[in-house]
């Protein structure tokens, strides 16, 4: 608060603010004394009662004693109800008992409840007996004499075991090296003899799976299919299995609508149709139907659906909590921008510097971390398999919420419908808010008191529709001083008014798809702003240059061509957006930390070696290259080999001719060019550069009937598209092209001569419908080696 003070205080005379500054340092200071001896009286107490810290001491606490209890309790799922596992049990066996003879762990990775332990026991049935008595001999064992009975029982055999729910890698290396009195069994309690023995795994996480065996490829179970989910269901529901036609009609929508909100996870049907079966009222199944994730959270003391999945929250590292938690934040069934989460939990302050590792880089490890530990659903990945889109499972994102409000976290009756905004009531948020997610109509939101909030951290809009007046955005900056986060993203917005420059904290500002034309002069002020990410802007500022904490700065399809300095932003990671003119008046020098740069619009008035200068005095830091001409325009020519770091590069736009491969860069690994109209064949320049690992030929980029690759030509490459390029008839491989090549995309019009010789080819996709990719010539040879099934748009065929 002292900042705010501080900041209000500019209109003051000298001698009015110096002496304003001196006392309210004073309040400041006697404030901090304060919880500094609130503190110590605390540890004065803890000491005198003997309170030790949380994980301190030898004895197990309650808490830690219930989680392993929950993590040795088995789910609802009974033995003989396995619906919809049966693909994956047949994928299962075909791992234990196919492959080398090596000693082998197989992993069944999923998030709970998905039925991996179900799945598991189903397997063993089949193929394992153990007696009783040999049950109960294990039991009795020390932990050194586990080690000598199983090493001792297992060097000489073949054999199969079975350890279920391992939870971090520590836990794996402590399995397989259970300490022994015999020193030649230690840290091989499971001995390789050669003979093709298995070890079958489940976990939640990837990273576990990966661990205990880095060249066997994990099976991560799917979520079952509407139809599937429906048989689980009536299955434990309708418990005298009559045929359908006999299931009462309005038990049957409402079951059918129930399942629906379970999104195919296997235990939450289970534990439906469980608690269901008991009552087969009407008004029975109205009631768990208006209210189920309550019913489901409840049902069963241990086993209840949310008790499950709260041991992915329990098992989380302390600098992922929030993180998770955020995901509270966003709609049911939202498809979240991983560009947006991620900046998000950089403007919170959520995200850890680690070593010289950008604050961008390490959220994104955050984010694979909660996809590895199945708490976050992969959407869309781009060609390089980063994730680009998520979401949330209904189940994950109701424990986020309940998470959340532990904590203080988010403020969550603003999730709800209008109602929650009835005319009578001045203020409907505590004090506390940190975080609200609006969902309902805005000028409700809007005609509410929010004086009551003055600490909230966080405001995101969704889908609200409608168009914003000016003067009703003045209320977030004069009661959220403090705001970090403001996303404004589909909010039809007329102007931003000018007081938003009053939110000196602010950090993140999103106004993507608002409509927006023109923003104030004030957004100069926010000189703590990291993200600014607007699109179809009339003319930007030119006072960005004032924000010197920018790093991400999104301002694409601009309007007009108006100056824009830039150079003085020396903390920029990514600047995406900026036009070639606005460009080239620039100093690139003074971007040191600049990784990511997309140039559009116009360049006909660009002089080539000016443009060319400009990018190589990058060389230090320039990871991603977009250059996206306007369509009356040619791409300037560039050499880019002084750039040691540019891995990446994206070219949309009319090229007089293909750069030689000397001045492509040399570590360059993805290529991507699009409306380019080349006239000669592209192959023999780029055939030649050493890293290229894919290559994407989109519409337009070549004019020509033919392409020919030489031999020993992409000695790297693995993924190779061809999207669009009408005029392409025929490609000619020779032999000892491409050894690495792993996928490949084209139109079915192409005819490619020499396939056979991709040896490692495992996924080809052909751009046709079924019926004429039958005819194909090499179709025959395709089906010796590959699955071949039809998809939107053509034919997807796999090893």
């Amino acid at each position: 608060m002292f900042i705010l003070n501080a900041q209000s205080l500019r209109t003051h005379s000298f001698p009015q603010r110096a002496l304003k500054k001196l006392t309210n340092r004073y309040k400041v200071g006697k404030k901090v004394e304060a919880i500094q001896l609130g503190l110590q009286d605390i540890s004065n107490r803890r000491e005198a009662l003997g309170i030790k810290n949380i994980r301190e001491g030898t004895s197990m606490s309650r808490s830690a004693q219930m989680l392993q209890d929950l993590r040795r309790s088995t789910p609802h799922a009974e033995e003989h109800v396995v619906v919809g596992l049966e693909n994956e049990a047949d994928k299962l066996v075909n791992q234990l008992i196919g492959g080398d003879q090596r000693r082998r762990v197989i992993s069944l990775v999923g998030m709970g409840g998905i039925g991996k332990t179900t799945l598991a026991k189903k397997i063993i049935k089949q193929v394992c007996t153990s007696t009783k008595e040999q049950v109960e001999m294990v039991e009795k064992l020390q932990e050194h004499e586990l080690g000598d009975f199983l090493h001792g029982r297992l060097k000489d055999n073949r054999y199969l075991i079975v350890m279920d729910d391992v939870w971090s890698p520590a836990d794996w290396s402590c399995l397989a090296k259970v300490s022994s009195n015999n020193p030649d069994s230690l840290g091989n309690v499971f001995p390789d003899g050669g003979k093709g023995s298995r070890l079958l795994l489940t976990t939640r996480h990837k990273d576990v799976a990966l661990h205990a065996d880095a060249r066997s490829i994990p099976q991560e179970m799917q979520l079952l299919s509407e139809q599937e989910s429906w048989n689980l269901f009536r299955g434990k529901a309708f418990l005298d299995h009559v045929d359908a036609d006999r299931y009462p009609p309005d038990l049957v929508q409402l079951g059918r609508e129930m399942v629906d909100k379970c999104n195919g996870l296997p235990l939450a049907i289970v534990v439906l149709g469980g608690l269901l079966s008991r009552n087969m009222s009407h008004t029975e199944w109205r009631k768990v139907h208006d209210n189920i994730n309550a019913y489901l959270a409840k049902e069963g003391c241990q086993t209840g659906v949310m008790t499950v999945l709260n041991l992915s929250y329990i098992d989380l590292p302390s600098y992922l909590k929030p993180c998770f938690l955020h995901l509270s934040l966003f709609l049911e069934d939202y498809v979240i921008s991983t560009r947006k989460l991620l900046l998000s939990w950089i403007a919170e302050g959520f995200v850890l510097q680690q070593n010289r590792q950008s604050l961008k880089d390490t959220a994104e490890i955050y984010l694979n971390e909660l996809i590895n530990r199945n708490l976050i659903q992969v959407v869309r990945t781009s060609v390089n398999a980063r994730v680009m889109e998520c979401r949330v499972h209904d189940f994950i994102r109701e424990l986020a919420i309940e998470k959340a409000k532990e904590h203080n976290f988010f403020e969550t009756n603003t999730v709800v419908g209008p109602h929650l905004f009835p005319s009578n009531s001045s203020s409907l948020f505590s004090s506390k808010s940190r975080r609200q997610s609006i969902y309902s109509d805005f000028e409700r939101y809007a005609s509410i008191e929010h004086y009551s909030t003055p600490y909230l951290r966080s405001l995101l809009f969704f889908n609200l529709g409608g168009i914003c007046r000016t003067s009703q955005l003045d209320f977030i900056a004069k009661c959220f001083k403090v705001l970090r986060v403001l996303d404004l993203e589909g909010l039809g917005i007329e102007n931003v008014p000018s007081i938003i420059g009053e939110l000196i904290h602010l950090r993140y500002l999103g106004l993507r798809h608002t409509g927006l034309k023109m923003l104030p002069l004030s957004i100069g002020n926010l000189r703590n702003l990291q993200t600014l990410d607007i699109n179809n802007l009339k003319r930007v500022p030119d006072v960005i240059w004032k924000i010197t904490n920018m790093r991400y700065l999104y301002i694409e399809e601009q309007e007009e061509d108006d100056p824009l300095k830039i150079d003085t932003v020396q903390n920029l990671q990514i600047l995406s957006g900026i036009t070639f003119n606005q460009w080239i008046r620039n100093n690139a020098s003074k971007l040191t930390c600049l990784e990511k740069l997309k140039i559009e619009g116009r360049c006909e008035l660009v002089e080539e070696v000016e443009f060319s200068n400009s990018i190589a005095k990058l060389h230090s830091s320039i990871k991603s290259l977009y250059l996206k001409a306007s369509d009356e325009s040619s791409i300037p020519s560039l050499a880019m080999s002084s750039c040691p770091h540019l891995c990446k590069l994206d070219i949309k736009g009319h090229m007089q001719k293909l750069t030689e491969t000397f001045q492509f860069p040399r570590n360059l690994s993805q290529l991507t060019l699009e409306a380019c109209r080349l006239d000669c064949d592209p192959m023999p320049i780029l055939e030649k550069l050493p890293k290229l690992l894919t290559l994407r030929l989109r519409a337009g980029s070549y004019l020509g009937k033919e392409m020919h690759v030489s031999a020993n030509g992409f000695p790297q490459l693995k993924i190779l598209q061809f999207l669009g390029l009408s005029r392409l008839v025929m490609l000619n491989i020779e032999k000892g092209v491409m050894p690495w090549l792993m996928q490949l995309c084209f139109h079915f019009t192409i005819e490619i001569f020499g396939l056979h010789e991709l040896l490692n080819l495992v996924d080809v996709r052909i751009l046709t419908t079924p019926a004429r990719v039958l005819l194909y010539p090499f179709i025959n040879w395709l089906s010796n080696y590959f699955r071949i099934a039809g998809t939107k748009g053509g034919i997807h065929i796999r090893r």
